[in-house]
This record gives C-alpha cells, sequence and structure tokens, in this order.
C-alpha cells in the first residue's frame, strides 16, 4: 500500500501531484515484474559472471504473490531466491530488517508466517514502474521492429492496445429458453439491458433479465433457492451477502463447475475478488466493483478556498462552508433513510473511524476477513469509535438537505447532479447522472476521494457492487451453458462494452487502463489509483449471513436517533444489544 497523502488525493481531485503515478493496470505490472524475471534468467544464462541477485528475484516473486493475492511462504521466497538456502535466509533476513518485508502470522501459535510486501517496498515499486516506463518509452519506442518494442517492454504494449470488441462464440449455447438472468434494478445492469441484442449475438441464444430493486432482488434470490429447480441460470448478488447466500445454498462454489483460471482472476481489482469468496471458495465473479466515494464540486470548494476534505474534520468543515440553504445550496448528501440504507452508512461510518462493525483481527491494509466463515465474530457497535461514528452523523445533519432521512441509494445523488448539493457520498454506479448529463452543473466539475477519515484512521473507498453467480438448484443439464454465459457476461471485452455505453463501475484492471476507457471518465483512473494504495476494502460490510439483519438494525436504530427520539449512547446500545442477540451461538 502507498502511503496516503494529501498531494496525491488533490490529484484524484484533478490537480497537479508531484507524487509518481501508478501503473495502469495489474495485468500491465504483472508483465512488467515478468519482464525482469524473464532479463534476468538471459542475464544468468548469456554472462557467465552474471550471478542471480537474491534480493531482486524474492522481491518479483513477492510482488507478483501480493497482486495475484497468492499466500507467499518464507519457503517459497527462499526457494525464488536461486541462491543456497543459507544466503537465501541472510538476504530475505536483510529485507526484513529493512522494512520491505511483512509477515503475517498464519496460526494461532504465531510460528507460522505468510510473507507481504511492505508500504515501503510497494511505494519504491511505484516509483521504479514508472521510470522503467520511461526508460522504455525512451529507448525503444522509436525503434521500426513492433516485436523488439513489446519484448523489451510488454507494459507499453499492454498500455496502447485496447480491450477487443466482444467477440461471437463459435459455437452457440444450448439452452432451453435462453440464458435467464436475475439482476439489480441499476444503470449497469440496465446498460446490459440494453445491449441485450449484442450478447445474444454473441453466444448464440436468447436472453430473459429480470430487474429489482435490492430489497426484492434479495427477496426473490431466497425465493428461488426454495424452488426444486431454480428459474435463473445466472443471478446478480449484493457483495454483503455472499456469506448469506453461500451458507443457504443459493449460490454453488464455481471451483466445483468450472476452471477458475478462464476469468483471469489477477485482473479483477483484488477487494473485489476477495470479496465474492466465502470458506475458500468464490461464489460469483465480480461484474460492478463500485466503491463508495466522495463526490465533490471541484469549483464549488475552489471558490470558497478549499481543498478537498481528507479528514472527518475537513468535512464537516466543508461542509460547514458549503451550506447556504437561502441559496439553494446544501452541503452534502448521503444515505439516511431509515433501514437498509442508513445502516450502509453506519457501517461505513464506524469504517471512517478505523473499526469494522465486527471484532475482525487488524491487519496490514485493512482487517482480517479470510477465517469469517469459522464463525466467532462479535459484533461492535456500541463503543468509543462508534459514538464518534454516531455523533458525526448528527453533526453532519445540520448541513444536509431538509429531507435527507428519507434519502436513499438514487435521491442523494440526484440533488447533487441538479446542483442543490455540494457533496455527496455516492457509489460510482451513480455517476452517469451526472457524467453524462451536460446540463448538469456537476459535468466536468467533480472530484472522486475515498471516504475522508478520522486523524487516527485510514483512508477506506468501501467496496461496493455486484457479483454475478449460478444457483445452486440450477438443473445439472444447464450449468455448462451458464458458466460459458457467465464468462461472457463478465469478460473484459463486456465490461468495456458497458463503461462505453454509460456505466460507470468497472471490476478488471485491465479494463481501467484501456485508453478508450480513461477517456470516458476520470473515475476509472481514481478508482485504480485507491486499488493501488489499498483503500478499496470490504471489510466495512464483511459479507457475514448475519449482515443483511445487522444492517436493518443499524438502520432502524441509528434512524430514531437522527430523529432525535434517543439519545446516541442509546441508540448504539439497542444496536449492540440486538446485534448481540442475533450472533449468539444457539
Amino acid at each position: 500500500m502507498v502511503k496516503r497523502h494529501r498531494s496525491k488525493m488533490n490529484a484524484m481531485g484533478g490537480h497537479t501531484s508531484s507524487q509518481p503515478s501508478a501503473p495502469q493496470g495489474r495485468a500491465e505490472t504483472l508483465e512488467l515484474l515478468s519482464f525482469l524475471g524473464t532479463f534476468s534468467d538471459e542475464m544468468e544464462d548469456a554472462l557467465d559472471l552474471v550471478t542471480p541477485n537474491a534480493h531482486l528475484r524474492m522481491m518479483l516473486h513477492l510482488l507478483e504473490g501480493h497482486l495475484e493475492a497468492r499466500t507467499i511462504t518464507p519457503t517459497s521466497l527462499i526457494n525464488a531466491s536461486r541462491v543456497p538456502y543459507a544466503t537465501a535466509t541472510r538476504r530475505l533476513k536483510e529485507m526484513v530488517a529493512a522494512g520491505l518485508v511483512e509477515q503475517r502470522p498464519r496460526t494461532a501459535t504465531g510460528k507460522s508466517y505468510s510473507m507481504h510486501p511492505s508500504d515501503k517496498l510497494l511505494a519504491q515499486w511505484v516509483q521504479l514502474s514508472g521510470r522503467l516506463r520511461r526508460l522504455a518509452e525512451t529507448h525503444f519506442q522509436a525503434q521500426p521492429d513492433a516485436e523488439t518494442r513489446d519484448y523489451y517492454y510488454g507494459g507499453s504494449y499492454a498500455a496502447t492496445h485496447p480491450v477487443p470488441p466482444l467477440s461471437v462464440r463459435t459455437e452457440p449455447l444450448k439452452l432451453q429458453g435462453g440464458v435467464r438472468v436475475l439482476v439489480h434494478g441499476d444503470p449497469t445492469f440496465m446498460v446490459m439491458e440494453s445491449l441485450k441484442r449484442q450478447f445474444e449475438q454473441a453466444i448464440g441464444t436468447g436472453i430473459s433479465q429480470r430487474a429489482f430493486s435490492i430489497d426484492r432482488l434479495r427477496e426473490e434470490a431466497l425465493r428461488n433457492a426454495e424452488r426444486e429447480n431454480s428459474r435463473y441460470d445466472i443471478i446478480a448478488v449484493d457483495l454483503p451477502w455472499i456469506g448469506e447466500f453461500a451458507t443457504r445454498d443459493v449460490l454453488m462454489p464455481l471451483d466445483r463447475v468450472m476452471d477458475i483460471a478462464r476469468l483471469d482472476p489477477a485482473d479483477f481489482h483484488t477487494a473485489g475478488w476477495k470479496a465474492a469468496h466465502w470458506d475458500g471458495h468464490p461464489y460469483g465473479v465480480p461484474a460492478q466493483t463500485t466503491p463508495e466515494l466522495l463526490f465533490y464540486r471541484r469549483d464549488l470548494l475552489a471558490d470558497a478556498g478549499l481543498e478537498p476534505p481528507a479528514t472527518t474534520d475537513d468535512l464537516m468543515a466543508a461542509a460547514r462552508r458549503l451550506h447556504n440553504p437561502r441559496r439553494g445550496m446544501h452541503g452534502i448528501a448521503w444515505n439516511a433513510a431509515r433501514g437498509t440504507a442508513l445502516g450502509h452508512t453506519a457501517l461505513m461510518m464506524l469504517a471512517d473511524f478505523g473499526q469494522p462493525v465486527f471484532d475482525l483481527s487488524p491487519i496490514h491494509g485493512g482487517f482480517d476477513t479470510d477465517a469469517l466463515a469459522r464463525g466467532g465474530y462479535r459484533p461492535t457497535i456500541d463503543t468509543e469509535a462508534g459514538l464518534r461514528a454516531a455523533e458525526f452523523m448528527l453533526e453532519l445533519l445540520q448541513y444536509s438537505p431538509p429531507d435527507i432521512l428519507s434519502m436513499s441509494w438514487y435521491e442523494r445523488v440526484r440533488p447533487y447532479a441538479a446542483g442543490t448539493v455540494a457533496m455527496a457520498y455516492g457509489y460510482t454506479l451513480l455517476a452517469p447522472y451526472f457524467e453524462l448529463d451536460q446540463t448538469s452543473p456537476a459535468h466536468g466539475e467533480t472530484g472522486y476521494l475515498p471516504h475522508p477519515c478520522a486523524p487516527d484512521a485510514t483512508h477506506v473507498a468501501p467496496v461496493g457492487g455486484y457479483v454475478m453467480g449460478i444457483p445452486a438448484n440450477l438443473a445439472p443439464e444447464r450449468i455448462p451453458a451458464a458458466v460459458e454465459a457467465l464468462i461472457t457476461f463478465t469478460s473484459p471485452e463486456a465490461q468495456k462494452l458497458y463503461v462505453q455505453n454509460g456505466s460507470r463501475t468497472n471490476p478488471r484492471y485491465s479494463v481501467g487502463a484501456d485508453p478508450e476507457v480513461r477517456r470516458t471518465s476520470t473515475i476509472f483512473e481514481a478508482v485504480d489509483g485507491m486499488s493501488w494504495r489499498d483503500e478499496l476494502q470490504f471489510w466495512p460490510r464483511p459479507p457475514v449471513p448475519e449482515i443483511g439483519e445487522i444492517i436493518r438494525i443499524c438502520g432502524e436504530e441509528f434512524h430514531d436517533m437522527l430523529r432525535g427520539i434517543i439519545p446516541p449512547r442509546e441508540a448504539l446500545g439497542r444496536a449492540q444489544k440486538r446485534a448481540d442477540e442475533l450472533t449468539r451461538p444457539g
């Protein structure tokens, strides 16, 4: 994770930055790492006196494992060094002592460790990769032999070759009645519906799609699981539902019905891909990786002499300064409607003050979610961080629109697009409301930031969005074709097509790095930067089976608090008690 700097945050809002820019995508970075490894092979094989550089070999192996979300052990690092065991052990100790490698206990005894690149190593890699790209462009881009350029500079090749158009299958899918899909009624899936003919041509069969609001989508998915045979071949699933849908046999684990390598997992944003897993198995493929960000009007902040807000204090000061109801301007809009909407806000505000909603163990870059399937977690709502989050929401209420307590997903972004709100928390999938409307005052004037955080916390862009999975009760004869359709719908080619037709969500690095995609919106570069800085996180809404009820509970108790019915301490205590009863064993 590269450390958070104010200058970097300014860069996301469109201001200049002195910090080095991050690589454009994971695929490009993996290719560059592979090139360095191959180049080292060539040097060692061709020149007698050149010996393996253990430090370099281990760093390359460590960075590749980090990008591919593979567990790297001391033994695998030593094996990657290409030097004798004793020498490799010394070199590894030197890397740890230099602060380049972090060791994470893998067992309760602490005797077994996994190895991870430190902030320092990742920052150095970002700087080095940028310099390597510039050197390669300077020395090789003018060469007439394209194959030579591509060999020496894989990254340049990857960056300048756009994702190709969606291709047509040589063998049409054979599914009686076509592919049946259940989705959420949001802009991205509506884009998919508008492109139905193109997808039908690509897969060679018809597509029927049903769309529901978030709560009705969950209800329909659960009802469908009770049927003898699924009514749908593919269903869209909100990320926090993964644990519940896995344990209740709503979804089937994909690694049991397909070769996961066909999806190119390394191409997905790490947080989005990991959030699709439960107990080590993938239950869906990211169709949307849409973090909740802070949208802010760059022109309004600049006119007021304000910097983009980095902390909760900055945010409150900006909301206070920009709030002017007499002139039809309100400081900020957010999810404050009773129930699911406000419940999501409550969990994300907890994260802004450095605390997850369960007692998760802190790790490098956030909190450990790998062991959630084992249970044993306890809600952590009634805490000092919880009180600070509750009081923050109460104060924020003063600089919000008068109807804030009924605002939910779309209602918070519409007034921002209309120019009556200066800032708004919103998922990237809602950006088309102002990015595609040239009459919107926010069009071309919006900056994107992760959630401003408390001074003692770290920035988080809570990952939302949907995966597409296969129902556990799908008739066996339909599964192979459903797998093929799933691969097509979530492919880079499909994701690029969604973006070109108005979507502002993207789960893949390759698509975010595509030059044609980047030209559509600055949001993709901003999100890629957050991902590289480990700011995209899904631990604020951990996908445990009880999370839906926890969200509802928080949305009810915090709403009573915002209405002035109960004080913050009572709201926290009541939410904690109800959550404890929900998660108590037995």
